[in-house]
């Protein structure tokens, strides 16, 4: 086998761009020897990087180099065979666009589990793979209502459309409030606003938003919400912390949300928080600020 230069990463190898990946049927058997002797010296597509080589269901994964320069077609001069058959699985995951390392990781680990180099032929019938799937695990900390819980949907909505993340996978931690509010014995529950939903069955629910008149309650809310309590009645209130951001400090990659900020990002030693009705663009840019810091050589090859 001939090696190819440079240093391939052992986990989360994704190609850069899918059109550098290119499907081959072979005639030959799938070993090293044989590969590398059938694709050395023959012509490919320029912009041709990976190879998936097929012959009947068995799959190999290549990477193969060619002189570079304008010409269309241009001749392998070296070959890295990066999986044999033995451990390479080809899928097909119409839902996934192959384009995104997150999709990549999540179709290998449902359909493939367990094994090394799964290629998934995806949305638009677009082929890629992926090497060493393991994504950055990374904990939601999250409040319902309202439903879906808001953060962990637009860090999944994000993650399904940025191609420039390491793969990642999305853990919720959720706090529901209505749980919270069964625990409380006032005659009412206060929420902070109507327009986040939340209810209780057979119990007096009332929203700080709206101002209401002050009796015998229990504020589920955050330190913002004791904040207005404190303006509009003069007084605290006795309440229930629901604040993601006030739990205790996370030991792995966290999302969260803190009412206190108003317009910025912040992060700790093991999290990224964004304000209470963060906006996509925030949500993305604390994304990749976790990337950076649990995942900071990362990039498709």
């Amino acid at each position: 086998m001939t090696a190819s230069s440079g240093v391939l990463p052992e986990r989360n190898l994704v190609p850069g761009r899918y059109r550098g990946v290119a499907v081959a049927r072979v005639g030959v058997e799938l070993t090293a020897e044989a590969l590398v002797s059938y694709f050395v010296g023959r012509e490919v597509y320029r912009r041709t990087r990976f190879v998936v080589a097929r012959n009947g269901p068995d799959t190999a994964v290549l990477r193969v180099e060619k002189p570079g320069g304008d010409n269309l077609f241009q001749r392998v001069t070296r070959v890295d065979v990066l999986a044999l058959p033995s451990e390479t699985r080809y899928v097909v995951s119409p839902q996934t666009d192959t384009a995104i390392p997150s999709g990549l990781a999540e179709a290998a680990l449902r359909l493939a589990p367990g094994v090394r180099a799964v290629v998934v032929e995806g949305r638009y019938q677009h082929v890629s793979l992926i090497i060493g799937p393991d994504p950055l695990r990374v904990v939601v900390r999250e409040i319902v209502p309202p439903r879906p819980a808001k953060l962990f949907d637009q860090a999944q909505r994000l993650l399904d459309i940025i191609d420039a993340l390491p793969p990642m996978t999305l853990v919720p931690e959720v706090v529901d409030v209505e749980r919270l509010a069964e625990g409380v014995d006032t005659a009412a529950v206060l929420m902070p606003c109507r327009g986040s939903g939340g209810d209780v069955a057979g119990m007096d629910v009332r929203y700080l938003d709206e101002r209401p008149e002050q009796t015998d309650w229990t504020l589920i809310g955050c330190a913002r919400s004791r904040q207005i309590h404190q303006w509009f009645y003069g007084s605290p209130a006795p309440g229930i912390d629901l604040c993601p951001f006030s739990r205790p400090e996370p030991d792995s990659p966290t999302l969260t949300k803190c009412c206190m900020q108003e317009e910025h990002v912040a992060e700790g030693p093991s999290y990224v928080s964004v304000p209470w009705g963060s906006s996509l663009d925030q949500v993305r840019e604390a994304l990749f600020r976790l990337a950076r810091r649990w995942e900071p050589t990362w990039a498709p090859v």
